[in-house]
């Protein structure tokens, strides 16, 4: 139950993080506006407090297991949003941007 709720909290966090960072590229670079921009920032403050949430209290563990829930999820939100098409070297350095996810958060360790 503790791994499930791990993987509901970094789905989130890639959410409102990526998802931030999007708003404010769309309020930019897309010219979109202040309001978008607003929402950008907002979601990521959001992001730095749903990664709190994780069970791990180790701060570097957490952060760098969400680098690759980043960039798998990048790839994916790309696609959904903006019509992105990853590679199969695209695919593949997720897969295993994932499988370190899986190592670094949760091996067994012992203690």
């Amino acid at each position: 139950m503790i791994t499930l709720r791990s993987v509901g909290l970094f789905l989130v966090a890639a959410v409102l993080e990526i998802g931030g960072a999007w708003l404010i590229w769309q309020g930019l670079r897309e010219h979109r506006g202040i309001g978008w921009i607003l929402a950008g920032i907002v979601s990521l403050g959001c992001y730095g407090f749903v990664a709190t949430l994780q069970p791990s209290s180790d701060f570097g563990r957490v952060l760098a297991a969400y680098g690759g829930v980043f960039v798998a999820g990048s790839l994916v939100w790309g696609m959904i949003l903006d019509g992105y098409r990853p590679d199969r070297f695209d695919v593949i350095g997720a897969v295993v941007c994932l499988c370190g996810v899986g190592v670094i958060m949760y091996a067994p360790r012992g203690g």
